[in-house]
């Protein structure tokens, strides 16, 4: 019986685990938005949401803490340069899950996760404008 286990396993072991989490987070981080399997971004959120509370603080302790963590200082600095001002008024929930329908290949649930208040990326914008102004 797996009583009192609160985290998903994954299928992989424990440095594996972590590995893909902190990948998963700088990627996260980095874009704002990504696609991946329901059950990953599930895990996913709570990490992150920790991360952005505690660069919310804004210590030196907590920006060493989190390149430890995270290890990538432009990662690091968007964390607190960019992210903790746009939610320095919320109180959490910095994360939304959306499910993105089944993958082709094995049909496992898909989902993009991606931060509330997400920023358009200009590049995106400009391009789906120019499309719409093509037709």
């Amino acid at each position: 019986m797996r009583h009192g286990f609160s985290k998903r396993r994954l299928n992989r072991t424990s440095s594996h685990r972590q590995a893909l989490l902190r990948t998963l987070s700088c990627s996260l981080i980095k874009h704002e938005q990504i696609k991946t399997t329901l059950p990953k971004a599930k895990e996913l959120r709570p990490v992150v949401e920790k991360m952005v509370t505690m660069a919310r603080g804004g210590s030196l302790h907590a920006r060493r803490m989190l390149v430890s963590r995270l290890q990538s200082n432009d990662v690091v600095k968007k964390l607190f340069d960019d992210l903790a001002p746009r939610f320095a008024g919320r109180p959490g929930g910095y994360l939304r899950i959306m499910k993105a329908g089944f993958r082709y290949g094995d049909a496992a649930p898909m989902a993009v996760i991606e931060f509330v208040e997400r920023k358009a990326n200009p590049d995106t914008a400009n391009r789906a404008s120019a499309e719409l102004s093509e037709r």
